[in-house]
């Protein structure tokens, strides 16, 4: 199948799934596809083995011959990145930069320290034979928090703007620290040698450091060029080449991509360069991106479903995998909790926030691109089939239950109150 026959397939199957979530789930969109995507992946499997003779089974090559390591990390993830980060007040976001900072970078190490170690002991329970490198893999897989639905929940909910700016900031930059994790921890795993803490440390400051520069040379080159006009297809044309640019750059230079590109979206959003657009085109770039984030996460989201059709579940990794759902859920509450223990003990945080940043933990595409691309090898399958358990199960049941655990802590919330 060509690539635009590809493209029509899966934009198809996102838009009769959108229509038929409208007109009878009736759930947050990205969800109800989602949810849909696997129905339809398993009738496949079904009719398959029924109907060997139906075609089903070309069908099912098709839709699995989509590479989303490819797809998403080197294509689609810069725009929504910057649709995401284009949301964010910048200004309740710089008041939580500690916060954030500790969230996206402790709370990451944190988080992949302590799922590795508790995935290690249920995959020795079970009889895997799983070194802790491989471990630890996992554990960068699955640590960080998926900005693409993070991101997209934040505008259902009526959370404070200070921790809206809170929650987005960290699915926004933690994805970058735990590339960073993934890259160091898959090449020892591979080689069989030891990471040292130089090596991890050089690889975070060039990756993220400058992915950073990278972000704010490339959005101040972009204020400078849209004060100079008054266009708005040429002010939505310099914004798409931003978006695209720094995070191609960035990427060229083995800098983290996605921070390049988050860092130019929040400067793109801010007052300083929003004060050099007329108010028509401020709503129209706005209206743009805001499509663009649509289209995009419907695609990806029935992408993740199918990929249930290239896996191999066996009852032992459904095991595991079972294991490794409430396991994820404590790891990421413990590592929220540590990252930021002063200022629970000084009171100066809620725990209403614990329980909603541990509650709105989702992983997405970003975790699964990175668990399919681990090279072959006899630990693939099963980090992979418990990697998509994770993702599947935070975005359906932790995706639907966030909101009545938001207006649990926060019943004042839907004016975006500043309170806790």
């Amino acid at each position: 199948m060509t690539s635009l026959g590809l493209f029509a397939l899966v934009i198809g199957l996102a838009s009769l799934f959108a229509l038929l979530n409208e007109r009878l789930l009736r759930l947050p969109l990205t969800i109800g596809i989602l949810l849909l995507s696997l129905i339809a992946a398993g009738l496949m499997l079904l009719a398959e083995a029924v109907l060997p003779w139906s075609g089903i089974g070309q069908a099912r090559a098709a839709l699995t011959q989509i590479d989303l390591p490819h797809t998403l990390l080197d294509g689609g993830l810069a725009f929504l990145l910057f649709a995401g980060a284009q949301t964010v007040d910048v200004r309740a976001l710089w008041g939580r930069r500690y916060s954030v900072l500790a969230l996206a970078v402790l709370g990451t190490f944190l988080a992949v320290l302590l799922f590795a170690t508790g995935i290690w002991a249920v995959f020795g329970l079970l009889g895997f034979s799983i070194s802790f490198p491989w471990c630890v893999v996992l554990g960068a897989i699955l640590a960080p928090t998926d900005p693409v639905s993070v991101v997209g929940m934040l505008r259902r909910l009526g959370l404070p703007g200070s921790i809206q700016a809170l929650f987005a900031g960290e699915s926004l930059f933690n994805d970058g620290v735990g590339v960073v994790i993934f890259t160091v921890a898959l090449s020892v795993a591979i080689d069989g040698g030891s990471a040292h803490a130089t090596r991890l440390a050089e690889a975070f400051l060039w990756e993220v450091g400058g992915g950073l520069l990278v972000g704010l040379v490339g959005g101040g080159l972009a204020v400078a060029a849209l004060r100079a006009v008054r266009d708005v297809h040429v002010e939505m044309l310099i914004s798409l080449a931003l978006a695209s640019g720094v995070y191609s750059v960035a990427a060229a230079w083995g800098m983290s991509g996605p921070i390049a590109v988050v860092t130019a979206g929040l400067i793109l959003g801010a007052p300083i360069a929003q004060a050099a657009l007329t108010p028509k085109s401020q709503a129209e770039i706005a209206g743009f991106w805001a499509h663009v984030d649509e289209v995009l996460n419907a695609l990806l989201f029935t992408i993740i479903g199918f990929q249930v059709l290239s896996l191999t579940f066996t009852l032992p990794i459904v095991l595991a995998a079972c294991l490794a759902l409430p396991l994820a859920v404590l790891v990421r509450g413990a590592s929220v909790l540590l990252a930021n223990l002063p200022l629970y003990v000084l009171r100066k945080e809620s725990f209403g926030v614990l329980a909603v940043l541990t509650g709105g933990g989702l992983r997405g595409g970003i975790s699964l691109a990175l668990a399919l691309s681990l090279p072959a090898g006899p630990e693939r399958d099963l980090l992979l089939c418990v990697s998509y358990s994770v993702v599947v199960f935070t975005i359906l049941v932790q995706g639907l239950t966030i909101k009545p655990l938001v207006q649990k802590f926060y019943p004042a919330s839907p004016t975006g109150s500043e309170e806790g």
